[in-house]
């Protein structure tokens, strides 16, 4: 009976296994209507969204756009944004950018937490913290 239990084992671990992943992505916006409609869609809901202002210019921007890839695979539970200052300059002066990156943290309509600059650990801790939140 060991043998059969232990073959059993071996075989199970063997079996090919499909990964269930889902894979979050960053949402680039180029129009102010669209991400208008798109925001106002996620205003009931409980879903954390982080907003990226950057602008093809800025260095520090470009430092960072891989690691928001890599956090938008990770916490598929939160919505990720990516808007140009330049294109959509009317979405960044409603959240007071002034400077890039900055990264706004956005729940049921309402801003819980906001970060300027290239502050990867930083934000990886707020987003973790937001998200964790449930009311």
């Amino acid at each position: 009976m060991g043998a059969n239990y232990s073959t059993t084992l071996h075989e199970a671990h063997n079996m090919p296994i499909t990964p269930q992943i889902k894979r979050s992505q960053v949402i680039v916006f180029h129009s102010s209507t669209k991400w208008k409609l798109h925001f106002d869609s996620l205003k009931d809901t409980n879903k954390l969204v982080v907003i990226d202002f950057t602008a093809t210019w800025c260095a520090p921007c470009k430092y960072m756009e891989p690691v928001l890839n890599d956090f938008a695979a990770k916490y598929t539970d939160v919505e990720f944004v990516k808007i140009d200052v330049d294109e959509l300059a009317d979405v960044a002066q409603e959240y007071g950018v002034q400077a890039m990156p900055t990264f706004v943290l956005i729940k049921k309509d309402k801003v819980v937490d906001k970060i300027v600059g290239a502050d990867k650990d930083g934000l990886q801790k707020k987003i973790q913290k937001h998200r964790a939140i449930f009311i």
